[in-house]
């Protein structure tokens, strides 16, 4: 059969675990390809896969337990394991699926998530961490996304984190005419918040970033102002929304700083936005007066009115993800049971063969060619019927998800085993060509 192995995900994700959890597991670029590294190289792993966003962290393993998984999160803090969820086998196809096609998402429908996942599974590969099961598994919950989002509505008018950041400050602000908006870091999200914010009327755009040449590409692209990161405590003096989306591992924006802006903008109020994870605005900066400090939780209370509206849709595009994993399910039991009844036919048909050449041995000088052959057929007649009733039930066995008939089978007659794992380490199958990955970000 396949080792022992199976597919297990351990996760917390938005629904499970606050930021300030979140913030503690969340990996990206060469930590996360370390981290891939080592946990595929722990005893039982055969592959890996991290997802790690702004609102979920899930380690997929496919592997003979879901521990080596769980020790990826309890070694970072200990706090993760309250807010840990675990599925295995079809459940952690089914979670895949539903997290690729945007059903588990804070905004159902929204875009982003599928790219991620993408890119999810392209970096694993790059390491060598994703193998056949994996590029399969991966394969088809990209079918399932994109089957959910041509077949239903679920996607019509969807939003996304950004957008929901935008609703928020028009419900501060309303029109953000003669006000300025500070985009603080280069990130996707922000950028959309501020080409969003700049259609409400805000009258400026401002954007910095520790590389200067990032700073300007993204000004020029959302017409905005490249500021120098040097001069950020005279931006907050005079932005009225702060959208910050870096990736510094620790607060950009602090109590203290923010103080001092306060004090030069005499009691006019200001709202931050902090789109990234780990945090980059202190949450002590909400404590003071007519400062708005807003994380990507608290983006999750605009969101209830979202996920209704697109509630009767969502339940077409479960059917699509439950019919995409029982399909996932039966062509992986199949291919179990194939190898095995293969080899139970080449083993059967290879000694009816040593015994009609035994039997042709002997009376062959008594037959002509015509009698000849018809012991041969005879013989492959025997294998045929012997064989029919065993290779029925090997494919019921395939189609109801039976993983132990074709592992049964392969011991008693004695044949080789159906799927032998792959191995542990470095060498790994090359991702499917057909799907296509961005650079991990």
């Amino acid at each position: 059969m396949n080792g022992g192995r199976e597919l297990h995900l351990v996760g917390l994700s938005h629904k499970s675990a606050p930021v300030a959890v979140r913030e503690k597991v969340a990996l990206s670029g060469d930590d996360l390809k370390g981290a891939l590294a080592a946990l595929s190289d722990r005893p039982g792993v055969g592959e890996v896969m991290v997802v790690s966003t702004c609102n979920r962290v899930e380690c997929y393993v496919y592997g003979e337990s879901l521990e080596e998984a769980r020790h990826f999160f309890l070694a970072r803090t200990g706090e993760a394991e309250e807010h840990l969820y675990e599925r295995s086998g079809r459940e952690a196809v089914r979670h895949l699926f539903r997290v690729a096609a945007s059903l588990d998402s804070m905004v159902v429908g929204e875009p982003q998530i599928l790219g991620q996942v993408k890119e999810a599974y392209g970096l694993a590969a790059s390491v060598q961490t994703a193998g056949a099961f994996v590029s399969r598994l991966c394969n088809r919950a990209f079918a399932t996304a994109k089957r959910v989002r041509s077949e239903t509505e679920i996607a019509r008018g969807a939003g996304s984190i950004s957008q929901v950041a935008v609703e928020l400050v028009e419900k501060i602000f309303g029109n953000l005419k003669g006000r300025a908006v500070l985009l603080v870091g280069v990130g996707k999200m922000g950028a959309l918040s501020a080409k969003a914010l700049r259609d409400l009327g805000a009258d400026r755009i401002l954007v910095t970033n520790r590389s200067p040449e990032r700073s300007r590409a993204l000004a020029a692209e959302i017409g905005a102002v490249a500021e120098p990161w040097e001069g950020l405590t005279s931006l907050l003096v005079l932005a009225d929304v702060v959208i910050v989306s870096t990736g510094a591992p620790s607060y950009v924006i602090t109590r203290e700083l923010v103080a001092q802006a306060m004090k030069a903008r005499r009691g006019r109020s200001v709202c931050f936005i902090d789109l990234a994870v780990p945090r980059n605005v202190d949450p002590a900066c909400g404590e003071q007066d007519n400062v708005y400090a807003y994380d990507i939780d608290d983006l999750q209370k605009v969101v209830s009115q979202t996920h209704a509206a697109r509630a009767e849709e969502a339940i077409r595009a479960e059917a699509i993800v439950e019919a995409e994993v029982m399909a996932f399910a039966l062509e992986r039991e199949t291919r179990a049971a194939l190898p095995v009844l293969a080899e139970l036919r080449r083993k059967a048909e290879q000694i009816a063969r040593a015994e009609a050449e035994r039997t042709l041995a002997q009376v062959g000088a008594k037959l002509d060619e015509k009698g000849r052959r018809s012991v041969e057929a005879m013989a492959q007649a025997i294998v045929n019927k012997l064989l029919h009733g065993p290779t029925a039930r090997l494919k019921e066995a395939a189609a109801s998800g039976d993983s132990d008939l074709p592992g049964a089978a392969a011991e008693l007659f004695g044949v080789g085993e159906a799927e032998a794992p792959p191995a542990r380490g470095r060498s790994r199958d090359a991702p499917d060509a057909d799907i296509h990955t961005e650079p991990h970000r």
